[in-house]
């Protein structure tokens, strides 16, 4: 399975690049798998293991288990160095930790520097529950008289008020409608 882990890696490579798997023929040339055999073999490794399946046109596809990373056993210190393991531990796909309720579940992008001070910059990605009840001091996505915003929700003299986490930015208190679109519940960010 040594051999096989690498070829798993180079073929979630070849997946983020393409968004498909390649063909029996192109796996062969890119493993350096000289006979159909070794291909054929290898592929029924990675199926039986739970990484990729066929679909009815007999094509390769990837599983939900192909997405998994690997999740180091020991945590990393943020204070003084400590030795870490080289990640053999469990495995973990980013939706398993990040999302509850895939069907409630977005992903929206943030436009601006009104939440800085909380950590969330432009171009971050917020994961967004849907059905997430909101409550005072959670960070949301609100509907304000028909335009979306991410603020902290919060409650000044009995009225939910939205709250910015950069001071450069008011207080937006509602004087018509506030609906909560979701509950922020992760933030993705690309380094």
């Amino acid at each position: 399975m040594s051999n096989d882990r690498s070829y798993l890696a180079r073929l979630q490579e070849y997946y983020a690049t393409h968004r498909v798997l390649p063909s029996y023929a192109s796996i062969g040339q890119l493993l350096g798998l000289k006979s159909k055999s070794s291909v054929a073999a290898m592929v029924a490794r990675l199926k039986l293991a739970g990484f990729i399946d066929s679909t009815p046109d007999k094509r390769l596809a990837p599983t939900r288990r192909f997405f998994e990373r690997p999740l180091a056993e020991s945590p990393v210190q943020a204070g003084l160095p400590n030795p870490i393991d080289d990640g053999q531990g469990d495995a973990l796909t980013i939706d398993d930790y990040l999302i509850e309720h895939p069907s409630q579940t977005v992903l929206v992008r943030v436009k601006g520097d009104s939440m800085i001070d909380a950590g969330i910059l432009e171009g971050d990605l917020v994961v967004i529950e849907k059905a997430a009840a909101a409550k005072r001091g959670d960070i949301v996505i609100a509907i304000v008289d028909g335009q979306f915003t991410l603020k902290r929700l919060d409650l000044e003299q009995g009225s939910f008020v939205l709250r910015p986490e950069n001071k450069a930015y008011p207080v937006i208190r509602p004087e018509g409608t506030l609906e909560i679109f979701g509950v922020m519940v992760g933030l993705v960010r690309k380094l």
